[in-house]
């Protein structure tokens, strides 16, 4: 009976995994907040080095069948969890958690293999992970950063009728695209007409991520059939992702009643790793073009009866 008692209760496999979610959670968060300090927060120090963390310390749980499937289940209690506590906005953790699922698979299949070898796997993960977690931690680490992108479209109107559209303020009433609906800020007033050069257009941004904030655009060149519009400042939410630069657009006339618009958007990607973020920013900004030509190009009466 002293034996009996003196015996310690054994922690149970499901607990060591709780511990070790715990661990996982803990470390990211306090990584995510010293990433911030150190201002990295938009590089892959982020978005890959803290799965790449996450990933090692899920598959060190003892007795997990398989280490992917143990990984997977923690990435997603982890992602669930990481508004709280890393203070990430929706949109944020929607972008990212296809990178944390990669580097999560990644890690959990090399384990496995090894598992089964026996042979050690933390020497090979560092080798695999540590490049790709310090891109855009320095400019000599970032790939190139300058984006261009652009919309063409035929309208019904004239020529003539997309300049006195252009001319006007931008409209902000339209429906967005779904994608660009998703948690990202909307233009939701805009000020400022006329094509001249040092005209002013100022755009506001509320809802979705982020503190509210204008962006303004100032005319630098204009003459018939061309206008560019330069960025002057922008203090919403938006200039967390990326940079714009400038807005270009050009019309021709085909016919009386047709007009081919082009609409080009300049900017710099602010988001690493490039060969996942510049996709996905190319593929917002060219419907952002595409709204901008059905919205700020048409005639309002033609924009009224669609």
């Amino acid at each position: 009976m002293n034996d009996d008692l003196e015996q310690k209760p054994s922690i149970s496999r499901s607990q060591w995994r709780l511990i070790f979610l715990i661990l996982a959670v803990s470390a990211g968060s306090v990584m995510y907040r010293l990433i911030v300090r150190g201002r990295l927060e938009q590089t892959a120090v982020l978005f890959v080095g803290i799965p790449a963390v996450l990933a090692i310390l899920l598959a060190m749980v003892p007795k997990a069948k398989t280490v992917k499937g143990g990984i997977m289940k923690g990435l997603t209690l982890a992602l669930l969890l990481s508004g709280p506590l890393l203070g990430e906005g929706f949109i944020c953790i929607l972008m990212a958690s296809p990178i944390f699922y990669l580097v999560g698979l990644l890690v959990g299949a090399v384990v496995d293999w090894n598992r089964e070898r026996r042979q050690t796997t933390l020497s090979c993960l560092l080798l695999i992970l540590l490049p790709m977690s310090i891109e855009g931690s320095s400019p000599r680490l970032s790939f190139n950063r300058e984006e261009t992108v652009q919309a063409s479209q035929v309208v019904t109107a004239s020529e003539r009728d997309v300049q006195v559209a252009l001319s006007h303020s931008p409209r902000t009433d339209m429906p967005l695209p779904i994608y660009l609906r998703m948690g990202f800020p909307r233009p939701t007033e805009a000020q400022g007409d006329g094509l001249e050069v040092g005209a002013i257009r100022t755009i506001h941004f509320a809802g979705g991520e982020g503190h509210p904030g204008n962006l303004v655009l100032k005319v630098s060149e204009s003459h018939p059939g061309y206008v560019r519009f330069d960025a002057v400042s922008d203090s919403s939410k938006v200039a967390h992702w990326l940079d714009w630069k400038s807005s270009e657009v050009d019309w021709t006339a085909l016919d009386p009643q047709h007009t081919r618009v082009n609409w080009t958007l300049h900017f710099e990607r602010r988001l690493d790793p490039a060969w996942y973020f510049r996709p996905w920013e190319r593929y917002a900004t060219h419907l952002a073009a595409e709204y901008l030509i059905r919205a700020n190009a048409i005639p309002a009466p033609q924009k009224q009866g669609e």
